[in-house]
């Protein structure tokens, strides 16, 4: 199966979900560089797209995430990642980026 990088300008949401409990950690966008590197690495890595870069998740602070499945969707333009989490995903500390609840 190959990625579709052409219907967003060359990247592709990636949703990452703990392997464990399934929880949504966070979203995130890759190109097909970021692609590779984390099927190569088992290293969530992203493109930034405010820094114009790739950069893996945890480099700076520890917290990687470890991936342990890889799956595209049906239209092959969206990435699911089952991951291991090495400390809180959320760059405030908590274990996931979605903890704001609306009411």
């Amino acid at each position: 199966m190959k990625l579709d990088f052409k219907k967003m300008e060359g990247l592709v949401p990636s949703i990452v979900q703990d392997n464990d409990t399934n929880e949504v950690l966070m979203l995130g966008f890759m190109n097909k560089d970021a692609w590779e590197k984390t099927k190569k690495s088992r290293k969530v890595t992203f493109w930034s797209r405010t820094r114009n870069e790739l950069w893996t998740k945890g480099e700076t602070s520890g917290n990687f995430l470890i991936v342990k499945k890889l799956f595209i969707d049906c239209d092959n333009d969206t990435i699911l990642i089952k991951a291991k989490p090495k400390g809180p995903t959320c760059h405030t500390g908590n274990k996931t980026c979605f903890f704001k609840e609306i009411k």
